[in-house]
């Protein structure tokens, strides 16, 4: 089921969301002090690129670093990433068959405001390893 909703994903705007990850990921690159983010902005793209039959759960390890770049990230790509979520989520909503797509475009938000201390992993490893994970794409 998880490739079905997938493949429906891809094609009606999680290439488009892809691609705008991809954009603030090299530009951030380019600055050796946002570099983080830019590695960060690719880890998400990855997972909006194929989200469901993921969860995204914290890191453990994850510090005062991972919060203090939540907050340049959110000012600098992650309210403008989660505007282009907001509309994709609207124009998915406007047919039956995209309203629970645009759920899950919604339930993407907060990871795209905060990604530092977070990560993807599929559903089985975090139900084997009985992880709490912070938010699931399954319908």
């Amino acid at each position: 089921m998880s490739l079905i909703l997938n493949l429906i994903w891809l094609v009606f705007g999680g290439f488009w969301l892809f691609l705008g990850y991809a954009f603030f990921g090299f530009f951030a690159l380019l600055l050796v002090v946002t570099a983080p983010a830019g590695f960060a902005c690719w880890r998400i793209a990855g997972y909006v690129l194929w989200p469901f039959g993921r969860v995204v759960v914290r890191n453990p390890d994850a510090g005062v670093g991972s919060a203090l770049m939540n907050v340049v990230w959110f000012f600098v790509a992650g309210f403008w990433i989660s505007l282009e979520h907001v509309i994709t989520a609207f124009f998915q909503a406007v047919t039956i068959i995209g309203i629970p797509l645009a759920v899950a475009n919604l339930k993407l938000i907060p990871v795209t405001c905060f990604p530092f201390g977070k990560a993807a992993v599929p559903s089985a490893w975090a139900r084997a390893h009985n992880v709490v994970p912070l938010g699931e794409f399954s319908l």
